[in-house]
């Protein structure tokens, strides 16, 4: 049944999952930037943000042979063997199977494939799951969705819960990322009732995800925190590990260990890890690479030694 108002419904809803204290959330994550990371932890917070990164293309002129530099890419983003592969490369459907025959079976670099009617949504239900059955039966591991915001803001609660469960089905054994698209919702306490929405549906090990990239704010300290202390408080209620993907804005290696601070204090070392936290930041990845040189040799390398990365997010 729909709600007489959404107004009605939200209040409801920020009653049963609990509002956010604004101030204190930006109090708490600036806090974040004024941790110092030396040596050693530098290093490995340094490769662990590497191996956490979903390299990236969504672009209309996306071809095979991008894709495929892609891929070689995330498989080796450096020379040096020591440098993780990142945990997948993600790409329209129609790419998938372009993706698949690069990467093989046999290899810990995942295939992710945004579907839905990425980064809208807005398309019929029928053709949504359409899309995420063939991106799966292509060779996608992982399926990133945009829930249905327009739903969201009018209150129809039960109706973006009915759509995850409906994709979640066709994903079949495929890892599910569920995009909240926060612009969108525009406060902390909307991205926290979002964030409950899915994570009540999904299940252990799929992903609620702050962005699709492509609108005007994506990924900051501030909602990826409150998103956390969802996480965080979903998994107190219920003991099911929810994982967290942040994506877009995140441009540089300063930025990826802040934010893997943020992870640390708020949920613990089980979740400093690729199953559990992603960053959708592909422009990230050479800086990363750059910083763990600088780390090795004391010396920063010229940004051309690095080979190029695909950068819609």
């Amino acid at each position: 049944m729909l709600a007489r108002s959404p107004q009605a419904a939200f209040r409801r809803l920020f009653d049963e999952v609990g509002s956010v204290d604004h101030v204190g959330i930006e109090e708490r994550v600036a806090k974040y930037g004024t941790r110092s990371i030396k040596k050693a932890s530098k290093l490995w917070g340094l490769k662990t943000a590497v191996s956490m990164v979903d390299l990236t293309t969504l672009e209309g002129k996306d071809t095979p042979g991008k894709v495929a530099s892609l891929c070689q890419k995330a498989l080796r983003p450096h020379d040096d063997p020591s440098i993780p592969s990142t945990a997948a490369v993600c790409v329209y459907p129609s790419m998938v199977r372009h993706a698949r025959r690069v990467l093989g079976s046999d290899t810990a670099v995942r295939i992710a494939s945004v579907a839905t009617a990425f980064p809208s949504g807005q398309a019929p239900l029928k053709t949504r799951l359409a899309e995420v059955r063939a991106a799966v039966a292509d060779g996608a591991d992982e399926i990133d969705m945009v829930i249905n915001r327009g739903a969201f803001l009018a209150g129809e609660f039960a109706a973006v819960q009915d759509e995850i469960a409906a994709v979640l089905e066709a994903c079949g054994d495929a890892t599910l990322k569920v995009i909240l698209e926060v612009s969108e919702l525009e406060t902390y306490d909307a991205i926290r009732a979002a964030s409950f929405l899915a994570m009540r549906v999904i299940r252990e090990g799929d992903f609620i995800k702050t962005s699709t990239g492509k609108t005007s704010l994506n990924a900051t300290l501030g909602n990826n925190q409150v998103m956390l202390e969802a996480i965080r408080d979903h998994y107190l209620d219920t003991g099911i590990a929810i994982a967290m993907k942040p994506a877009g804005g995140i441009r540089t290696a300063k930025q990826a260990l802040t934010f893997l601070i943020a992870v640390k204090e708020t949920l613990g070392d089980a979740w400093l890890n690729n199953t559990r936290y992603r960053f959708g930041a592909s422009s990230v990845l050479n800086d990363l690479v750059r910083q763990i040189e600088k780390e090795k040799t004391g010396a920063y390398q010229a940004p051309y030694y690095f080979s190029e990365a695909a950068e819609s997010y």
